[in-house]
């Protein structure tokens, strides 16, 4: 009969991280042939029970045949006027999410898994069912927190430091991938700060290899001490299987998201108030920036009575630091000022002639944003030559939306076909009630389809 054994180097690796590692306290040793052997098997019975299933069920509106709205259509075939009433349709979803809170009942998970939903159920380890709300969720993050009703006898995992990280380190993934009730993967640290994961959102990734599938989201990437340092958010994959490449949200992101939503019920996100660009060479030449290595955020304008124009910063200005970070280009600094508060205040170092200077600005508040007018050059090209507000509700149309201020002559927003006094409702298949929202549904987009209220007709604009 053979023998069991490690196999391999990777076998080898895993034993002497086991050995000698920090956390090598809760990778207790087993017995395979009479000789202990590490196991991970401690750690996640220590973990797993605060990893739970999330099944959520939803109403939504169902597909309608566009012949039954049309009136000859009705008439030819003798059916009833009125049209097509609109079918609803209810689904159903699963994710993974994680106790932080056992008091409390307070449950980490991804925005995505809970998003919409009508009703909550979270399935733990003992086979318990119990109804769970939302307190608040973030779609910038992927973040939401929830509350479980009734909270008795539950399992709650330590928060660990994201910050400490390294890419080489060992964890693990708990969570629920196709509906297979906690399953463990295993894996490293593949490697930290991937931005480029999600351009709409806040977060600087955690890659890893251990195997996170559909159903993970929500779940726990843990270290070996037991340590929740991630919530796992998503995957590459061309097949919709794992092929080694996960993201997970760094659990110091998690956590200052769920703060804000526990003492405030949302996410106030902290905003700078300046239109900025990547420093190439290119630009850098263009515009006599004496630069050597050509990192930085470009400030392109700075708003009116923002935090940046309190604190001093002017057009042409390169972001280089904040709080003593380095800023690589403009998707850098739009990260690590979104995750921060309103109120915050920030140590910007900045280079401006040839030099650098250090700046203090305190962060204004997004819900704020563009109270005066704004160029819409920063929001699209397509839309230059435009300067849009929040809409404040208070003539003919009684919704919210973005006002269009200005539009120049010969600009590309009057070939397009704004005019002054358009309210943009809809932008894409997407609610726009402020210049935010503007702003993230138009980026990267190479064509915008634009509902617009104009007096009392309601018209369709195709921007390309």
């Amino acid at each position: 009969m053979p023998k069991l054994r490690l196999a391999g180097t990777a076998g080898l690796l895993l034993v002497l991280i086991m050995s000698f590692s920090a956390g090598a306290s809760a990778a207790l040793p087993g017995e395979i042939n009479g000789k202990e052997v590490p196991s991970l098997a401690p750690l996640v019975d220590k973990t797993a029970p605060a990893v739970v299933n999330i099944r959520t069920r939803s109403t939504v509106s169902a597909p309608t045949n566009p012949l039954m709205q049309d009136p000859f259509f009705r008439r030819f075939f003798g059916m009833p006027e009125g049209g097509q009433r609109e079918r609803q349709r209810e689904v159903s979803s699963a994710g993974s999410g994680v106790i932080v809170d056992a008091d409390k009942g307070h449950i980490l998970t991804n925005h995505h898994v809970v998003n919409g939903a009508d009703e909550i159920e979270i399935f733990l380890q003992d086979d318990r069912i119990l109804k769970a709300t939302i307190i608040g969720s973030d779609e910038g993050t992927d973040i939401a927190v929830l509350q479980v009703e009734n909270p008795a006898n539950l399992t709650q995992m330590r928060l660990g430091n994201s910050e400490k990280l390294r890419v080489g380190d060992f964890v693990l993934a708990i969570g629920n991938p196709f509906g297979l009730r906690h399953t463990v993967t295993s894996g490293i640290v593949s490697a930290l700060g991937r931005q480029e994961v999600n351009r709409n959102g806040y977060a600087d990734f955690i890659q890893t290899d251990a195997s996170i599938n559909p159903g993970n989201s929500g779940g726990a990437l843990v270290n070996l001490k037991g340590e929740l340092v991630g919530i796992n958010s998503m995957i590459y994959s061309q097949s919709g299987g794992n092929i080694g490449i996960g993201f997970a949200i760094p659990v110091n992101i998690a956590k200052s998201i769920m703060e804000q939503i526990l003492e405030f019920g949302e996410v106030r996100r902290g905003l700078l108030g300046v239109s900025i660009g990547d420093l190439t060479e290119e630009t850098a030449t263009a515009f006599g920036i004496e630069s050597g290595n050509y990192k930085g955020a470009l400030v392109q304008e700075v708003f009116p009575d923002s935090a940046a124009e309190k604190s001093g910063i002017e057009a042409g200005d390169v972001i280089i630091e904040v709080d003593g970070a380095t800023i690589d280009g403009a998707t850098d600094l739009r990260n690590t000022i979104g995750l921060k508060r309103t109120g915050d205040e920030v140590r910007l170092k900045v280079l401006r002639n040839g030099k650098t200077r250090n700046m203090k600005a305190v962060l204004g508040s997004r819900d704020d944003e563009m109270a005066a007018s704004v160029p819409a050059d920063d929001i699209h090209p397509r839309l230059a030559g435009a300067e849009f507000s929040n809409y404040d509700g208070k003539q003919a149309f009684r919704g919210k939306g973005v006002q269009v201020d200005n539009v120049a002559g010969g600009s590309p927003a009057e070939y397009a076909g704004l005019e002054a006094g358009d309210i943009i409702v809809q932008l894409n298949n997407n609610t726009i009630s402020n210049v935010a929202d503007l702003r993230k549904y138009a980026e990267d987009q190479k064509v915008l389809g634009m509902r617009i209220v104009r007096g009392t007709r309601v018209l369709l604009r195709v921007i390309r």
